[in-house]
């Protein structure tokens, strides 16, 4: 799966066209050991979880780049 970011130890990443589990535009993210998998129109997570401050942090990131991923 392609890495397009790194930052405060999380990596995300997405693959195009990845939606046999999940039908909704989405990131992977792994961040110390966890694992989670968040929509990308809405925030919500779709499996798994990251602490709090990771939680904010992805979520303000994909705010700042809804629109890049969305394409």
């Amino acid at each position: 799966m392609p890495t397009i970011s790194m930052f405060y130890g999380m990596l995300i990443l997405m693959f195009y066209r990845d939606n046999r589990q999940h039908n909704l535009p989405h990131i992977h993210v792994r961040y110390q050991g966890s694992e989670a998998v968040v929509s990308i129109p809405d925030g919500q997570f779709l499996q798994g979880n990251l602490p709090p401050k990771q939680t904010k942090l992805l979520l303000a990131w994909i705010a700042l780049h809804e629109e890049e991923l969305m394409i």
